[in-house]
């Protein structure tokens, strides 16, 4: 007769062993007990009201005419041109120096109120390009890093 052993090999023991253990650690992970490597809560959160000042220009801008220069333009120039000529000449003179005087008094006048200011480029995080306007120098320059807040540039 033949002599029968209920016995296992050494080899099976070992892999059910194995099995069991990584069953558990795959559970573990699933449920969150052990984290992975790239996990959700330890991911940062990008800035999305950061970047960095691409350029800086400086930009005069014409002030707004009141008419007050046209007008103190237009009668010194009529009076300055009813000072040439005589009879119709007189009078064109006349017209063509109210003319000439209101557009020059008008132009400056908008010179006398050009405005100057800084035009600011950003680059935001997210790729975006946003400009803004200040009326005097903070001292931004090129790459720094800046952070929008109520819609005003503040140094990170």
């Amino acid at each position: 007769m033949s002599d029968t052993n209920n016995t296992q090999s050494p080899i099976v023991k070992v892999a059910a062993v194995a099995v069991i253990v990584f069953a558990i650690a795959g559970i573990g992970v699933m449920t969150g007990i052990i984290p992975t490597a790239m996990s959700s809560k330890e991911t940062a959160k990008v800035c999305t009201d950061c970047g960095v000042i691409e350029s800086i220009r400086l930009v005069e801008q014409k002030g707004q005419g009141s008419g007050a220069g046209a007008v103190t333009g237009g009668i010194v120039g009529a009076v300055v041109g009813n000072q040439i000529g005589q009879g119709r000449g007189k009078d064109l003179a006349t017209i063509a120096g109210a003319a000439g005087g209101a557009y020059a008094g008008n132009e400056i006048e908008k010179n006398v109120k050009k405005t100057t200011h800084l035009q600011i480029t950003v680059r935001m995080n997210d790729g975006t390009s946003r400009t803004f306007t200040r009326s005097h120098d903070a001292g931004f320059k090129s790459g720094d890093n800046v952070r929008v807040v109520n819609g005003n540039l503040t140094k990170v």
